[in-house]
C-alpha cells in the first residue's frame, strides 16, 4: 500500500502533514524521476489554485526541482486542465498542480502530470515515493551552474483562453442571442479570473458570482459542490443556464433556467447527442463508470448508442478511452473528458459544449436536461471487518438478498456493491423509481452485510 499518494495526488492538511519538508522531497524525488526517462534535465510547469497554503507548497515545491537541478516554469493561479493543456503545448518534460479540489481551503495536494497532460502512472508514483525515504535522495544535489532556475510566466494564460477562442468562437457567434444569459459560480477557485476572460472573449453574455478568492473561501458554500448559491442566483436573474466549477476548475456542473441540476450523466448525454449529430461521437460510445446513473444506462439503449463502465475515477474512464478510441467520457460529479480537446476533465471546456450544444439545438436547458430521467439512488455504507470486506461475493445470503432485489426491480433498478479501497466499508447503492423502498431495501442489505461480515 503507498505511503503518500492516493487516487489522485498527495493530498492533506497544509503546514501539517502536507509539510514543506514532505513537498520538498516529493519534488526532489520527482524531478529525478522523471530525468531518467530523458537526456536532458526536465523542465516543469507548476500551477495552483487559491487557497492561502498555495504559495507555502509552490515555494516548496520549486525548491524541490531547483535542488535537483530541473528548470521550473510558474503558471500561477491556473485550473489543472489549463496546465496539462500547457504541458503538451509547450512541450514541457512535465507539471505539477497545487490544488486539493473540491476540499475545504486549510487542505492542499500536488498532481504530477506527465508530458503528454494525463495523471502520471501509478508505478512512477511508487518510484517517486520509494526515493523519498531514500538516504539516496541527499545526493541527488545540483551544484555551481547546474542549480536549475525559475521563471514566471503568468502570461500564458492567454494561450489557454486563445484555445477556447480557436475552437468554439465560430460556432458560439454564429447561434448566440442577447437573451442567452449564462450565471458563472467559479468557487473562489482556480476559475476565478480564466473563465470571466473566456466567456469575454468569446462574447456570451454573463453574470458572476464566487470569484472573489481570499485564500479561505474557496469551495465555501459555492462551486459545483454546493449548488444552491446559484440556483438562487440563475432564478433570481432569471438566467438561461448556470454554471459552476470546483476549486481546481477540472469539474463542472449546471443549472437549467427552472433551477433544476444537470448532473455529469446528463452532460455525458447532451454532449453525446450533438457530437453524434456531426458524427464525431467515436464509436457512438460514452464511457461512465459503475456509478453512473439507471437514466443514462436507459437513454443510451433507447439512442442505439453503446456504454462502456469502468472503476470509479476519472483515470480509469481516461485509460478505457485511450485503450479503445471514444472521445468522450466521465463521471456524476462533473469530470468529463473530451479527448478530441485535452486528455483530462476540463470545466471550462465541457461548459462551453454545453452551451454550444443548447445554442445550435435552439431548445431550453431544460428540454435537453430531461432527455436523461435520473433515478433515486440511496448510498449507505457497511461497517465491516477490513479482512472480510471483499467476502460478500462469497456469502450466500448476502448474494442470495441481492439477486431478489435485481430480480424483483426487473430492469427498472439496480444494485451495486462496493468495497471502500481505504476504510473498513462496504459501500451498498440501489437505484429505483421509489426513494423511499430503496432507502429502506438498502439499509436493510446493508446491514445483513454488517452483520455477515462483521
Amino acid at each position: 500500500m503507498r505511503k503518500y499518494f492516493g487516487t489522485d495526488g498527495i493530498r492533506r492538511i497544509a503546514n501539517t502533514e502536507l509539510t514543506p519538508n514532505l513537498v520538498y522531497r516529493v519534488a526532489k524525488a520527482g524531478a529525478y524521476v522523471l530525468s531518467k526517462h530523458l537526456d536532458h534535465m526536465p523542465t516543469i510547469l507548476i500551477g495552483r489554485d487559491t487557497r492561502i497554503s498555495g504559495t507555502l507548497i509552490e515555494s516548496a515545491m520549486v525548491a524541490g526541482f531547483l535542488s535537483y537541478g530541473a528548470n521550473v516554469k510558474l503558471l500561477g493561479v491556473l485550473p489543472t486542465p489549463a496546465v496539462a493543456y500547457l504541458t503538451r503545448k509547450l512541450n514541457a518534460d512535465a507539471s505539477v498542480v497545487i490544488s486539493a479540489s473540491h476540499n475545504t481551503y486549510e487542505f492542499n495536494g500536488v498532481k504530477y502530470f506527465s508530458n503528454k497532460g494525463t495523471k502520471i502512472s501509478d508505478a512512477l508514483e511508487e518510484e517517486i515515493e520509494e526515493l523519498m525515504d531514500s538516504s539516496k535522495l541527499e545526493e541527488l544535489t545540483a551544484v555551481n551552474d547546474k542549480i536549475g532556475v525559475a521563471s514566471y510566466c503568468f502570461e500564458l494564460m492567454d494561450q489557454y483562453v486563445d484555445f477556447f477562442k480557436k475552437n468554439f468562437e465560430e460556432d458560439i457567434q454564429q447561434n448566440i442571442t442577447k437573451d442567452f444569459i449564462v450565471g458563472l459560480d467559479t468557487a473562489n477557485g482556480a476559475t476565478s479570473v480564466v473563465a470571466e476572460k473566456v466567456l469575454k472573449e468569446l462574447k456570451i453574455p454573463y453574470k458572476i458570482i464566487n470569484n472573489k478568492p481570499d485564500g479561505i473561501n474557496i469551495n465555501e458554500n459555492c462551486g459545483s459542490t454546493h449548488l444552491e448559491s446559484l440556483k438562487k442566483f440563475v432564478l433570481e436573474n432569471q438566467l438561461s443556464l448556470g454554471i459552476a466549477y470546483d476549486g481546481d476548475g477540472d469539474r463542472c456542473l449546471a443549472i437549467d433556467e427552472k433551477g433544476n441540476e444537470i448532473d455529469g450523466d446528463k452532460l455525458l448525454a447532451i454532449i453525446a447527442s450533438n457530437l453524434r449529430k456531426k458524427g464525431k461521437l467515436s464509436k457512438d460510445t460514452i464511457v461512465a463508470t459503475v456509478m453512473s446513473n439507471l437514466g443514462l444506462n436507459k437513454y443510451v439503449k433507447e439512442n442505439n448508442l453503446e456504454l462502456k463502465q469502468t472503476k470509479v475515477g476519472d483515470r480509469y474512464v481516461l485509460e478505457e478511452m485511450l485503450k479503445e478510441g471514444y472521445n468522450l467520457g466521465g463521471e456524476q460529479s462533473g469530470h468529463v473528458i473530451l479527448l478530441d480537446y485535452n486528455p483530462t476533465g476540463d470545466g471550462i471546456l465541457t461548459s462551453l459544449m454545453l452551451i454550444k450544444a443548447i445554442l445550435e439545438s435552439k431548445q431550453k436547458a431544460s428540454t435537453l436536461g430531461d432527455i436523461v430521467k435520473l433515478y433515486p439512488q440511496v448510498l449507505i455504507n457497511a461497517k465491516v471487518n477490513s479482512s472480510k470486506k471483499y467476502d460478500y461475493e462469497k456469502d450466500n445470503n448476502i448474494k442470495e438478498a441481492i439477486k431478489n432485489l435485481e430480480k424483483e426491480f426487473a430492469g427498472n433498478g439496480r444494485v451495486l456493491i462496493r468495497p471502500s479501497g481505504t476504510e473498513p466499508l462496504v459501500r451498498v447503492m440501489i437505484e429505483g423509481e421509489n426513494q423511499e423502498y430503496i432507502t429502506q431495501k438498502a439499509k436493510e442489505l446493508a446491514d445483513l452485510i454488517e452483520k455477515k461480515l462483521k
